[in-house]
């Protein structure tokens, strides 16, 4: 769809008839709230970073979702943050609408169940009311364009009933909890689930009776510790309405005996859209503050820290305001988008400078902390799928090689934007290929990438992508500002993926890391275990 706002059609709204659940009944409404607006929402694709999917579910009747032009099918999803009874759902169409669509509803998000199909259908406003339905994720289905370009939404509204309204009861109490390692700064702990009648939403860590996280799932890695010290932990859960169980039977944990090099990263790619803090949707300014809180030693960004075409200009007007803070202890890398400048890296070199962009003369250089070496490479001379130019990729494969021929620390970790395996959109990168065997056949730990807009941590793997124990860590942590791209199959190592927003908070010590993602709530989302370097193993 173009970008200038077309003429919202005057064809007369139709009322949209719709079952959303198995079986049909006439559904009241007198107790119905908004259920959609302001969660987050996720798409198959965007025109452009200004029509992303937030925009459908934002309260704004002159603010859009637009998807590509021209494609069938294309999807937009909420995500309603609990289950819910689903008793109407209002859709404002742009000048470009669905002639035919569905409505389908999940538990899940990954599994949807077609609730009704629609054709014929000739835009405007379709206000369904009187239905029935249960799920969490609600998702419309684009099948055939009303015209010639893409699919566009003004509003995308779900009302009705969540699960939590009224709840009084609380989860019950978590069991099992264990310490399932340490390091000189970290413990990382386990525990069962516990039960809820509506649902478990996250469990309180509880360090000497003090909470010091949330997490979202049944594991957590406590950092930030102290060498040598014994400390006491519990946990407790919540459910969706906010009730809180009793705490689990304690356990103490001891942190191994201290040495030098400790210290603390953040870590992200895929950063800045052309937006503010002004705008609720604005999603880096938050980032911002995530890495803040985290209070690291450097800032480690994996590619495409600013969009569309990454300007100078736009470099300036957005990402300096944000992520900019932090600029004299960013260690970054260019992605894809900085090619689109013109010259190519235009923006990306000048913004940084050379002191930052070039360190030691090229866009790839490594850099030291403690007992870890760094390695930033410059995947966009390999990118034969996006039309960039290669200038050097035999000096850059030849420094790598002597680079990590040179290297004398004990761990190390590299970073570049394009991921060599990735459940994204985008999928598995054959481009990265002679990055990611260098490095895995050299040993290094752990290996981060940006370019899909997903988080995603592997299980450590080998040079063929399969699981080995003595392998390399990946993550993909393209979720910085970007919108998410929607996750396909799982690989068989993806230890976790979510499409999300947050911040990786990595976690160093001169033998060891783990690694946590940050969500925009400050709530741990996911949480790897201690991991022992293997590069001088």
């Amino acid at each position: 769809m173009s970008k200038r706002l077309r003429r919202l059609s005057t064809l007369l709204p139709v009322v949209l008839v719709a079952a959303l659940g198995g079986t049909a009944a006439i559904a009241g409404t007198t107790a119905d709230t908004l259920l959609s607006q302001g969660k987050p929402a996720l798409a198959s694709s965007i025109e452009d970073s200004t029509f992303t999917a937030d925009k459908a579910v934002d309260s704004s009747t002159t603010t859009r979702w637009a998807s590509t032009e021209g494609h069938d099918p294309e999807w937009i999803r909420v995500d309603l943050g609990q289950p819910a009874e689903i008793h109407r759902v209002k859709l404002l169409w742009e000048a470009a609408y669905a002639k035919s669509y569905r409505i389908e509803v999940s538990d899940d998000g990954t599994t949807f169940t077609t609730l009704k199909s629609l054709t014929s259908q000739n835009g405007g406003t379709d206000d369904n009311t009187g239905l029935t339905g249960h799920g969490r994720y609600v998702r419309i289905v684009g099948t055939a364009r009303g015209t010639s370009y893409g699919y566009s939404l003004f509003d995308f509204q779900v009302y009705g009933v969540g699960d939590s309204t009224g709840d009084t009861q609380a989860p019950t109490v978590p069991t099992g909890l264990v310490s399932t390692g340490t390091s000189s700064s970290s413990v990382s702990l386990s525990w069962t689930a516990s039960t809820d009648n509506v649902g478990v939403s996250g469990y309180d860590v509880l360090r000497n009776g003090t909470a010091v996280a949330t997490a979202t799932s049944t594991t957590y890695t406590d950092t930030g510790l102290t060498a040598d010290t014994t400390y006491t932990y519990s946990v407790q859960a919540r459910d969706l309405a906010g009730n809180v169980s009793g705490a689990s039977t304690a356990i103490t944990a001891k942190t191994n005996v201290g040495s030098s090099g400790g210290f603390v990263l953040a870590a992200a790619g895929d950063i800045a859209r052309q937006c503010t803090a002004s705008s609720s949707s604005c999603i880096h300014p938050k980032t911002a503050a995530l890495v803040t809180a985290i209070n690291p030693a450097n800032v480690i960004t994996m590619g495409d820290s600013q969009y569309d075409d990454a300007h100078l200009s736009d470099y300036n007007n957005y990402y300096a305001k944000t992520w900019g803070k932090f600029k004299a202890i960013t260690k970054p890398v260019p992605g894809n988008h900085d090619t689109y400048d013109e010259p190519q890296y235009n923006g990306y070199d000048t913004y940084f400078g050379s002191a930052i962009a070039k360190p030691q003369g090229k866009r790839y250089y490594s850099w030291e902390k403690g007992n870890w070496h760094f390695i930033a490479l410059d995947s966009s001379d390999y990118m034969t799928h996006d039309s960039l130019v290669a200038s050097s990729r035999d000096d850059q494969l030849a420094w790598l090689r002597a680079d990590l021929a040179a290297n004398t620390k004990g761990c190390v970790a590299a970073y570049f934007h394009h991921p060599r395996f990735s459940s994204g959109d985008h999928g598995d990168n054959d481009d990265s290929e002679q990055f990611w065997r260098i490095l895995t056949g050299a040993k290094a730990d752990l290996v981060l990438a940006g370019h899909d807009h997903h988080y995603e941590r592997f299980l450590p793997m080998n040079g063929d992508g399969n699981s080995d124990p003595n392998g390399t860590v990946s993550l993909i942590g393209g979720m910085a500002g970007a919108q998410p791209y929607p996750i396909g199959t799982l690989h068989s190592t993806t230890a976790k993926a979510l499409s999300t927003y947050g911040v990786i908070k990595l976690t160093m010590t001169d033998n060891s890391f783990t690694t946590q993602l940050i969500g925009l709530d400050s709530k741990v989302l996911d949480s790897s275990p201690t991991y022992t370097c293997k590069a001088k193993g």
